[in-house]
């Protein structure tokens, strides 16, 4: 089976880019990179940290938002849950959710989750192309949505429609250049019929 490993992320500054993630609480999950890659509007992935209720969701936001992050969604009740979108210094969109309705101990920031979150043109066709390269399929609804078994990583790996993506995010789907993203696996390098960059994860 092949292994999805890791998440780098391609930023301006990494040195600015390391700080913010050391205080959101997102640094032991992703890895940086300095890149000048021009990219434009929605760059079609986002990072989702599911936590175990809305005092958490809102622990984070704080922390994000005092770290320079931009409020894209602000923390709501749904009918799903609490959660909010902020979007980072570097332009990463950041999802902090719970399916709880209420906070049962003091709010702190504790990860249950954080999956990678790409979206893409077709569900099904991306599920067929990454299922040929060896990855296992967790579970799949349709055209909706595909998470991947990731046994080998702290992160999740999930696909999206893009414009699904984008709406939830609070954003506008269109965007050109990079994704500014690069996964780390055992398949060797390729690139995704979307244009998701993938490298040995020792790269």
């Amino acid at each position: 089976m092949t292994a999805f490993a890791t998440v780098t992320l391609e930023v301006p500054d990494p040195a600015a880019a390391s700080a913010f993630y050391d205080a959101f609480g997102l640094s032991p999950y992703v890895r940086l990179r300095a890149a000048q890659s021009p990219a434009d509007g929605f760059r079609g992935f986002a990072l989702s940290l599911v936590v175990s209720q809305p005092g958490n969701v809102d622990a984070f936001v704080a922390a994000a938002l005092e770290a320079g992050a931009t409020a894209l969604k602000p923390a709501t009740k749904s009918f799903w849950g609490y959660g909010a979108v902020v979007r980072a210094p570097d332009g990463t969109i950041c999802k902090i959710a719970t399916s709880a309705k209420k906070d049962t101990a003091p709010a702190a920031r504790r990860v249950g989750q954080v999956a990678l979150l790409l979206g893409v043109a077709d569900v099904k066709a991306s599920k067929r192309f990454y299922a040929g390269r060896g990855l296992a399929v967790a579970k799949s609804f349709g055209g909706k949505y595909v998470e991947f078994a990731t046994p080998s990583s702290a992160v999740t790996l999930a696909l999206y429609p893009r414009r699904a993506l984008a709406k939830d995010a609070g954003v506008p789907q269109e965007g050109s250049g990079s994704h500014r993203l690069v996964i780390g696996g055992d398949a060797g390098p390729f690139t995704d019929p979307d244009g998701f960059v993938w490298e040995p994860a020792s790269a």
